[in-house]
């Protein structure tokens, strides 16, 4: 039997106590090969020590396209005794990755509340939820929710406008006590999705933003022309143009240039420069980029989550710096910063 890290189960039974796992409860661990066996131990062990039911779920890695960006196709698709299984639990703990699926959905509608779990286990110590960063987020979320439009801007030269409320708002604040709801530990900021051909203006990526699906930084401006709730160009002299341009044509799918969601980071001990001071061992690295406080979240590619017709393989998650963002005519974001006194960390 290996040995499990005693300072890790009470890290995990600490976050198990935030997700109101009991007694009684039905919990799960989902996990793919030997990718983090440690926090599938280690998990399991919070969840007895909490008087739940426990079982662990692993699969064998033989079906996943190996390239950055590509969501949404598991391990679990078709293994319906797997699916059932999970869908039996109270409780998911995903250490293998299962957003943008079909079978996390349909998880989901179950009444399963799911935790994604893939960083570092420094990071997770680092960025471990609280309360307080719930209740921001939740109030960044009533805005959000009455907003018509969004309005980014920044010095480099953005200027898009996405029209809103045909679409959920979604919260990420690192932990879940709700049936049916998803989150990932450790984050904290909140998302929608544009209205279907309402989104419209330019992006302008700055050094220092983040491309995250391949766990770089934008070293030379690029510029993406929006119409319609779609790119329709992207320009700029340096290597990181030719990536984002070429990586989204080798999908050779339309939809993969759709605009996907967009919000902002709310978590003031996430750091954006951690996506190179990580592990490179770890299957994750990106959740401080996602989430350090005052980022603008923008992404491409899928709407799916919300329920969305767009389910292309191709994502692009690019968390900005140094950008305002204003709902109607409400400033939240300004130049990087969180303003609105209300979101504001204390």
């Amino acid at each position: 039997m290996s040995v499990v890290d005693y300072e890790m189960i009470q890290v995990f039974k600490k976050e198990l106590e935030l997700c109101k796992v009991r007694e009684g409860e039905v919990f799960a661990v989902l996990s793919v090969g030997t990718l983090l066996a440690d926090y599938a131990q280690a998990f399991m062990f919070a969840a007895q020590m909490l008087g739940a039911k426990t079982f662990h779920l692993n699969v064998r890695d033989h079906t996943v396209e190996n390239r950055a960006g590509v969501i949404g196709k598991t391990p679990l698709a078709g293994n319906r005794p797997a699916i059932e299984a999970l869908k039996s639990a109270d409780m998911v703990v995903d250490l293998m990755g299962l957003l943008f699926s079909k079978e996390q959905l349909e998880i989901q509608a179950a009444g399963t509340r799911i935790l994604r779990v893939g960083e570092a286990f420094h990071i997770l110590k680092q960025m471990f939820p609280e309360v307080s960063q719930r209740e921001r987020v939740e109030r960044g979320a009533e805005l959000m929710r009455k907003a018509k439009q969004m309005h980014i801007t920044s010095e480099a030269g953005t200027d898009v406008r996405y029209g809103l409320q045909q679409y959920p708002v979604m919260t990420q604040y690192g932990y879940t006590d709700e049936p049916g709801r998803w989150d990932h530990f450790p984050s904290a900021f909140l998302f929608t999705q544009g209205n279907d051909d309402d989104v419209h203006g330019t992006i302008v990526l700055q050094p220092g933003d983040a491309l995250v699906a391949f766990k770089r930084y934008i070293h030379d401006p690029v510029k993406l022309a929006i119409s319609n709730g779609y790119i329709t160009d992207i320009d700029g002299e340096g290597i990181d143009a030719d990536l984002i341009r070429d990586y989204i044509e080798s999908f050779e799918d339309p939809r993969a240039y759709a605009i996907s969601h967009i919000g902002w980071g709310m978590h003031e001990r996430a750091a954006w420069y951690h996506m190179l001071a990580t592990s490179r061992l770890h299957e994750e690295r990106y959740m401080n980029s996602l989430s350090f406080y005052g980022n603008v979240l923008f992404s491409t590619g899928p709407n799916s989550e919300f329920g969305g017709s767009n389910d292309t393989a191709c994502h692009l998650d690019i968390p900005m710096r140094k950008c305002s963002l204003f709902l109607d005519d409400l400033e939240i974001v300004r130049k990087g910063k969180v303003i609105h006194p209300e979101l504001k960390a204390r």
